[in-house]
């Protein structure tokens, strides 16, 4: 039976950061409006801010529509499955924002993520979640699979890019600065990256 939880916090916190993959699922308000599901897997790429704050780190690809549907109503679902060991689920409900290059908060944001190297991955936004809603159920229906290791083709690409030919590549996608239901997406141009605090 499905448990729910007042923090992130113990075994919940573990097994979340455990995880080599996440998915997180908006929609906008319209009832006709696409609703969208995305995989997260750059390792290092999310952190528990506070027992009811997490964040990760959104990069460059093709559509923003993540990004659309927060700021147009914040609503998303983050969720975490057990591929190995305990068939567990886990779900946090809650309200998110994108941060992007521009706001004072984003440089010590990406200090929370120590482990990745951003630049390579075109980061374009940090998404701050706060959570409503924490839930675990059972994932009898989950298979095992096996981990293998992370691809290297999204730092390979994006490795080269620095930020104006990055914003180039932003303006050149239809469902970047829009997004298919025709919502504002990633504001552009791009601003640039912020120089690293002192010490860094």
């Amino acid at each position: 039976m499905g448990k729910t939880y007042a923090r992130i916090e113990g075994r919940l916190r573990t097994f979340i950061e455990e995880q080599p993959v996440f998915f997180t699922a908006t929609a906008p308000l319209t009832a006709e409006g696409t609703v969208n599901l995305s995989p997260k897997g750059v390792s290092g790429s999310f952190a528990v801010l506070d027992p009811l704050t997490v964040a990760y780190l959104d990069f460059a690809g093709s559509n923003a529509e993540t990004i659309a549907h927060l700021r147009e109503n914040g609503r998303i679902t983050l969720m975490w499955c057990a591929f190995s060991g305990p068939p567990t689920i886990v779900r946090v409900h809650g309200r998110g924002e994108p941060v992007f290059r521009d706001d004072p908060r984003f440089p010590g944001l990406v200090e929370r993520f120590p482990g990745v190297r951003t630049g390579n991955h075109g980061l374009r936004a940090v998404i701050v979640v706060r959570a409503e809603l924490i839930r675990d159920t059972c994932g009898y229906a989950v298979p095992f699979m096996d981990y293998a290791g992370e691809r290297p083709l999204h730092a390979s690409r994006f490795a080269r890019e620095t930020d104006e030919t990055l914003d180039a590549y932003f303006q050149g996608k239809e469902h970047v600065g829009t997004s298919l239901d025709g919502l504002p997406g990633l504001p552009l141009p791009l601003p640039p990256t912020p120089p690293a605090p002192p010490g860094a």
